[in-house]
Formats: C-alpha cells, structure tokens, sequence
C-alpha cells in the first residue's frame, strides 16, 4: 500500500506492486555420485506504474519503508523517461478487482522443501543403480528441480491476492553404448513430464522402476534400423507433440510477437497481421480445437490471478480449425477491440500476464496451449491399428523452427515402424519436416478423452532481458498423412 500511495502521489495513472519469494532448489547426479547441488532463494518486490500512457518499473530487494517508497517514484521517474520513445499511449482493458484473494493449488500434497536433500539424492542414486544394472547402459544422468514461489501483488484497481505456486520435475537420461563402441544412443524419460505439483510427483514417477525399462529402450535403439528416407503416416503420442504444439501453435499465437514486439531475440509469428487471420486461417481440421488456459489442475501455468490480478480465463485460440484468439494482457487486448466488437465479446486480457521474479516486470507469456481430445474415445494403440504404413513417436527430442513459427523439424525419443496396424520394429535417426499449417491440416485422427496427458516446459525464455516461465501442453495422441521423414544419423 505504501508503494501504491507514492506511486499516485508522484503521477502514477495507474501502479502495482509485487512481492515474491521464490525457492528454487536442483540436484543433479550421474552414476553413483552427486554432480551439482543448488537451492536459492530470493525476496524482493517490484513497483510497476503507467503515467500518461507510458510504463515505468523498478525493483528492489529491500523491504523497507523507505526503500519502498522511494523506488515507486523511481518507477514513476522511468515513466516519465519513457513518454520520449512512446509511439502511443498504453491503455488498459477492464478488470474485476479481488480485494482478499487466496490461492494454491489444492491438489499439491507435500511441500519438496520440507523432504530432506539426503532422500533425494538416495532416491536418484537408486534409479541410476537400477538402469546401470541393464546391459549395454553405460552413463546415467538423473536430477530433481524444484520451484516453490510465494508472491503477493496489490494493484490500485483494488486488487490484493497472495499465492502460492510449487513445480515439480524428476529426470533422468540413460545412454547406451554399443561393444565397439560404434554408436551410443540415449533415452530421457519424458514420459515424465514436470507438473505444477509437490514432492508427490517424484514418489509417483517410479524412477527406480522405470529406470530398468529407459535403460532397455536406450539398449534397444542401438540395434533398431536406420529410417529410410521418405513420406510416411505419423502417428504421435502426446509425450512427444506437447513440443510441437508448444513451437507451432503457442508461440506464433502470442500477440506481442504478432505485432513485431520480439522481432529482436524471440522472433515473429506467421499469424500476422491479425486482421488477414482471425477468424479467417484455417489452422487445421474442423476436429482441432485448441485451448488456452490456466486452470488445468496440475498444470505449470496453473494460478488463480496472472501477475496484473487478472482472473485467467479459458479461451479458444483455435476453435473447430480455424484461428480463433491470441493470447493478450491488459495493455494488449484493447489492440483487438476490433475482433472483440465483431464477436460480441467484452475486451478483456485473457489473464497472461506474468514475471518470473519480484526484479522482473510483467509482459507477455504462454498460458497452457492444449490440443482438446475428440469426441470419439480413441486411444493411441487404436491409432495405430489403424494406420497401414507408418513411424510411431515418443517422447520429444531436438528440434529446430525459424523465427516466425513457419517451417521446422523435429526428432524424438523412441520410434516404430507401423505396418499392417502392428508395429513391426524399432527404428532410430527419425526426424520429420513440417510447414505449420500444412502439418496440422494433415492431422486425419486424433485421441479421446482418456488418451489426454499433459506435457510440458520447467522454462521457456523470452524477453530483453530474458525471462523464463514454466508452461504445460495438453494433448491426445495424433495421426498426420504424409508427412516428410529424414535420416539424421545419415553422413554428407
């Protein structure tokens, strides 16, 4: 309140303020011995402010009253600065105050910070014991990263909310070598996906059980066959496309990058200008309907206010195939009043605003972007059945895509070849070429609700300077026709 007070007083239009603890704690191993150990955390707040139609920020890790006060006029100070490069006046889209607000995520059981570091590291080490134990596994890699973030934000809109937010992500890698030592391949355990959760997460990832069986797969895929080069049918489980939806349909969806705002580091969007593709661009089939939200349980995105005390809301970025939304803020959702109008709907931020600590000011970032299940239960096994020639993909791998989220190309973790509806074989140097639109228009079947699974990023930068926040991807398994397979493992 004290920092809302001096930022008015000052000339602030508008201010907010947030302060923040985050503790963030990862342990890293590799065989049979600790590699790295890091448990941080910080406190501070930030004073964000808009004075006549300029923003200001600054920040400040001591809590004082006086510090407090004096760093809402330096962020007022900043605004000022600013109106000399402004091309116009910032305005923001209406909000419904909360003015006692609470939220954590009622389905996170245990805090990880309260079990010991000494379990931890016993419970990687086991894992790492148990894939050692499989022939042909030579090298294990295991970590836990944790996140638990406290943050209070009060706005002089009449908002006042504290949460508390906890992520959660086991890994592990295995690799494999072959007896002369002519190849070496590696599985990670994305099957495992970090989750907006406590330790619980951990003790229900079953790393020691599950290590045995990536240390196998990792064995396997030294024998597997080299994919010959060619069109194939694909068919991809939900451990692997959560990334492909992330790079082609939840960044280029993001409006600041629409309107040329992260040309310089993050890049631009081929969904641009919005005025030739909203409501016009056929993204994909009428069955693709695609969400953003951050109310999934579990989620990494999940909360119950962004970081300008928006309540999120869940919205259709493309609804039955067809670009539907960007994702916006306050300060940008009035730059689509014009579509709004032709809707029927209010202007209103779609809630996803945020900053990934109390030094950061808040912009623009990804909520949850999910691919909706069909309405036909169909899982991933009756995909395959149904595919006569064809490469099954789990798990994602490396990757590449240009700057607007147009052309790209994707590997993965495991894949089989499909013939007849059976698979038939592993196989091993897959990776699949694809232009955006033409990827997604080659979807044909996808999954039901049963085959839905969330997948997703601990981190994703963006930003001058870069900050990075944790999002999830849910999705069903999918079939794309025809899609263009090449050989990585192939020598020039």
């Amino acid at each position: 309140m004290r920092a809302l007070d001096a930022a008015r007083s000052a000339g602030a239009s508008y201010a907010d303020c947030r302060i923040s603890r985050n503790r963030t704690q990862t342990i890293f191993t590799r065989e049979r011995q600790v590699q790295a150990l890091a448990d941080n955390e910080t406190l501070g707040f930030g004073v964000r402010v808009l004075v006549d139609g300029a923003w200001g920020f600054a920040a400040s890790r001591q809590l004082t009253s006086e510090e407090v006060a004096r760093v809402a006029r330096q962020a007022v100070a900043q605004a000022k600065a600013n109106r000399v490069a402004m091309l116009r006046p910032v305005t923001l889209s209406p909000v419904t105050a909360t003015p006692n607000g609470r939220w954590r995520g009622d389905w996170v059981k245990t805090d990880p910070f309260d079990i010991a570091i000494e379990d931890k590291v016993a419970l990687l080490l086991a894992a790492n014991e148990a894939a050692l134990k499989v022939q042909g596994a030579r090298f294990v890699n295991s970590a836990m990263f944790f996140l638990r973030e406290e943050k209070t934000l009060a706005t002089t809109d009449g908002t006042f909310v504290v949460q508390t937010i906890f992520r959660a992500q086991p890994t592990m890698t295995v690799t494999a070598v072959a007896p002369d030592f002519s190849d070496f391949q590696s599985r990670q355990s994305n099957d495992i996906q970090p989750m907006g959760r406590g330790y619980e997460h951990v003790v229900e990832a079953n790393l020691v059980e599950n290590a045995t069986r990536w240390a196998t797969e990792a064995v396997q895929k030294l024998s597997a066959r080299p994919v010959e080069v060619g069109r194939y049918d694909l068919v991809l489980h939900p451990s692997h496309l959560w990334l492909t939806i992330h790079e082609a349909i939840g960044h280029p969806t993001e409006l600041d990058r629409a309107m040329q705002y992260e040309a310089n580091y993050a890049g631009t969007s081929f969904v641009a200008p919005p005025e030739k593709f909203l409501g016009k661009f056929k993204y994909g089939p009428e069955f693709m309907n695609i969400q953003g939200d951050r109310s999934q349980p579990m989620s990494l995105s999940a909360c119950g206010w962004d970081d300008e005390g928006v309540k999120p809301e869940d919205f259709l970025i493309v609804k039955n195939g067809v670009f539907n939304d960007y994702q916006t803020t306050r300060e940008q959702a009035p730059w689509l009043e014009w579509w709004y109008a032709q809707q029927g709907r209010p202007v209103r931020s779609h809630g996803c605003s945020y900053a990934q600590s109390w030094a950061d000011t808040q912009f623009q970032r990804m909520p949850n972007v999910s691919l909706m299940p069909g309405e036909t239960e169909r899982s991933w096994e009756d995909i395959i059945a149904a595919t006569d020639r064809g490469i099954a993909i789990v798990g994602d791998g490396s990757f590449s895509i240009d700057q607007q989220r147009y052309n790209a190309q994707f590997g993965g973790q495991l894949f089989y070849e499909i013939k007849g509806g059976k698979i038939v074989g592993m196989l091993k140097d897959v990776a699949y070429q694809m232009q955006t639109p033409t990827f997604w228009n080659a979807m044909d079947m996808i999954g039901g609700k049963a085959s839905y699974m969330l997948g997703g990023a601990f981190g994703d930068g963006k930003g001058q300077p870069s900050q990075s926040n944790a999002v999830s991807h849910g999705c069903v398994p999918t079939r794309h026709r025809n899609i263009n397979v090449i050989n990585t493992g192939r020598k020039a």
